[in-house]
């Protein structure tokens, strides 16, 4: 039998680029009442340092495993859909669910996306109320999802 953890007991990665959509995210994070633990890094390399504990993840102060990644598509250094390649490419990863964040609207992106074990994609609102409620439904849908296990 597989056991199964609720959403509320896992960190999430944020993985973007822009220091405006962080700023939103976080505010929308709070205004949502999220008790999740939110880490944020900047772009793909970053994200692959945080889950596989290098560079500035390395030594005793390791970071969580998370429990959902929310995934930039566009982004300085290792764009994305790269970073999800990566990721996925590692049997301890290949389960946690990662939702692709863009403005893009190219099917090229969504087709890579969910080749590559994406577990959907949300586009990016252009306003604050947009994102908080976008927020507000992912949160929602992983809390009533059960989560396979890590």
């Amino acid at each position: 039998m597989l056991k199964v953890m609720p959403f509320k007991n896992f960190p999430v990665l944020l993985v973007e680029d822009n220091k405006h959509d962080v700023r939103f995210v976080q505010r929308a994070w709070a205004q949502n009442n999220i008790t999740n633990p939110l880490f944020v890094v900047s772009h793909g390399q970053a994200c692959l340092d945080f889950l596989f504990h290098q560079g500035i993840y390395a030594g005793d102060n390791k970071p969580p495993r998370p429990g959902l990644i929310l995934l930039d598509i566009r982004m300085p250094i290792m764009d994305g859909i790269e970073c999800l390649r990566r990721i996925r490419e590692h049997a301890q990863f290949k389960r946690t669910p990662i939702v692709m964040l863009t403005t893009s609207k190219e099917e090229e992106d969504l087709i890579r996306g969910y080749e590559l074990g994406c577990n959907s994609f949300i586009q990016k609102p252009v306003d604050f109320e947009g994102l908080s409620e976008a927020v507000r439904v992912i949160h929602l849908f992983w809390t009533l999802s059960e989560l396979p296990p890590a």
